[in-house]
């Protein structure tokens, strides 16, 4: 009596293992199917806007404060045709990002959703709601999610590689705006466990802010022998390092032109 107890007991756990397995199996393949279906979208998007041209915007008046003005800044009309949200766009060399990005009242909306405003885990790329993109901050944060298809900021992991280390041409970023173009030279590279110490945008002085930038030099993965000063501006591009979000890569870049 007591084995054929002990049998049904294992057979009944083994019915449970069976259908806990069966629900893990479906959830998967629906998640699965869900980030194949956002990858497809995100691409379509990626593909119109490669159609676009990144044109000169010439009925922009250069004002004497602009920081370079033989650099006017871009035509935004197309992609404000699509997301009035659109604020600029960012070139990142050695990697997939050329992407126009937005900027809206919060840093969560663009988590969720794609440059159309469809609902979508990829997300896009956006700018930390408290910068300026008029005029620059000490810090301006620009975040997207490091998809594993290299879309949004997941390319970013290329500077990690030393081919692209070794190419002096890749450590220049390009953010252009309808107002102006500007260039950003990388002077620090990293992934570090989730922390929110990086994403300061203001200071109370030209000390903090040095010790900040001190901060992020001494975390860099790369020696990439860039002087910045407390004068300077730098920008900032966040995402995941890894799928459970646990740790962050983060490039810095000074403003040079």
């Amino acid at each position: 009596m007591k084995k054929i107890k002990k049998i049904k007991k294992i057979n009944l756990l083994s019915f449970f293992i069976l259908i806990l397995g069966f629900i893990i199996l479906i959830y998967s393949s629906i998640n699965i199917y869900k980030w194949h279906k956002d990858s497809a979208n995100t691409q379509k998007i990626i593909e119109k806007i490669s159609t676009f041209s990144k044109v000169e915007n010439n009925n922009k008046e250069i004002s004497e404060e602009t920081i370079d003005t033989s650099k006017k800044g871009i035509d935004l009309t197309q992609p404000k045709q699509i997301n009035s949200d659109t604020v600029g766009w960012i070139e990142v060399n050695g990697t997939n990002v050329d992407y126009p990005f937005t900027q809206t009242t919060n840093n969560e909306y663009y988590l969720t959703h794609s440059f159309d405003k469809s609902y979508n885990s990829a997300g896009w790329v956006f700018l930390d709601y408290r910068n300026s993109i008029s005029n620059f901050d000490k810090n301006t944060i620009l975040y997207a999610h490091g998809r594993l298809d290299k879309t949004m900021f997941g390319s970013l992991v290329n500077v990690f590689e030393s081919s692209w280390y070794n190419n002096s041409d890749n450590h220049l970023i390009t953010l252009s705006t309808e107002s102006k173009t500007t260039s950003w030279q990388i002077f620090s590279v990293y992934h570090i466990p989730a922390t929110s110490d990086y994403i300061k945008t203001s200071f109370n002085s030209n000390d903090e802010f040095q010790s900040f930038v001190d901060m992020l030099k001494n975390r860099s993965y790369y020696n990439f022998d860039v002087t910045v000063k407390s004068s300077d501006n730098i920008l900032t591009l966040s995402t995941c390092y890894n799928n459970n979000g646990s740790e962050r890569l983060v490039v810095h870049a000074k403003l040079i032109s």
